[in-house]
């Protein structure tokens, strides 16, 4: 009875699961196989087509890049913001909301300073212009990556680092008791305590910051648009340029590949996480 009652109130939300995620989702597996409208089965031309595509080959490095970079950096920034917080408790309030402004800031006022920025970089680009020098566009070379990251870390690393506020909360303080009555210092808590506790809330943020970091091509197509400098060619751009072009059979087969590879990166951290429980 208690079963039934459950899966009862669970109904609407699997219902509601099932036709605007599973089945859209089974949808464009299958139109992977199928041309683009849907009449023929290509078999796997479609993911060959995608895998040897050089623009998706950049689209990935560029995306797995962008990862390798920004979520290690804004779990480090985060975890330090988060031990100041703790260590300056009277105005850890005040530190707390400085840093989560940027999370109410929309999207199109960071576009518009990033533009404010650039056009002040036009400015001086024109004075060099005249004085002989060499103009500099940042979102025409390699530092409009980095432009990207500082973006990303200042947006989300306020937001991140609650969550790991909300961890070290509750690691036991008994705990740092005891190792300080054993003679343990500070860095050795932090090693041997705050960081092996701390260790499932890491990897939860890291999965939350993972999911979030799709999410910057916003602001990537806003400043650069639909063509941007090749090192922030992101797999959204490619999406979106595929989209708009109705190219839906190499777009299902793209789709599928990041979904197939997300689903391998997130069954490994979920392994990471028993793993440390089992410990």
């Amino acid at each position: 009875m208690r079963n039934s009652t459950a899966y009862l109130f669970l109904a609407p939300s699997l219902v509601g699961l099932c036709i605007f995620v599973l089945f859209p989702f089974g949808d464009m597996v299958r139109r992977s196989f199928f041309n683009t409208i849907g009449s023929r089965f290509t078999g796997l031309e479609n993911y060959t087509s995608v895998v040897t595509n050089t623009a998706f080959q950049q689209a990935v490095t560029n995306t797995a890049r962008f990862i390798s970079v920004c979520i290690p950096l804004l779990l480090l920034i985060s975890l330090v913001l988060a031990l100041l917080v703790r260590f300056i408790r009277p105005h850890g309030k005040v530190f707390k909301t400085s840093f989560l402004i940027p999370m109410a800031v929309p999207v199109a006022s960071i576009v518009l300073l990033w533009q404010a920025l650039f056009h002040k970089m036009g400015i001086i680009n024109n004075i060099l212009a005249c004085m002989g020098g060499t103009p500099i566009d940042f979102m025409e070379t390699d530092a409009a990556f980095w432009v990207l990251i500082i973006t990303y870390l200042w947006k989300n690393s306020g937001y991140t680092m609650i969550l790991l506020l909300a961890g070290l909360d509750g690691i036991p303080s008994q705990m740092y008791e005891a190792a300080g009555v054993d003679g343990a210092g500070t860095l050795q808590k932090y090693r041997f305590i705050t960081l092996p506790e701390l260790f499932p809330t890491l990897l939860l943020t890291a999965v939350l910051s993972l999911l979030n970091s799709f999410k910057v091509f916003r602001e990537a197509y806003l400043v650069a648009g639909s063509y941007p400098h090749k090192s922030i060619y992101l797999l959204q751009h490619l999406f979106n340029n595929w989209f708009l072009d109705l190219d839906l059979g190499r777009l299902s087969a793209a789709a599928v590949l990041v979904a197939a590879a997300l689903l391998g990166l997130m069954i490994v951290l979920w392994r990471m996480w028993k793993g440390e429980d089992a410990l």
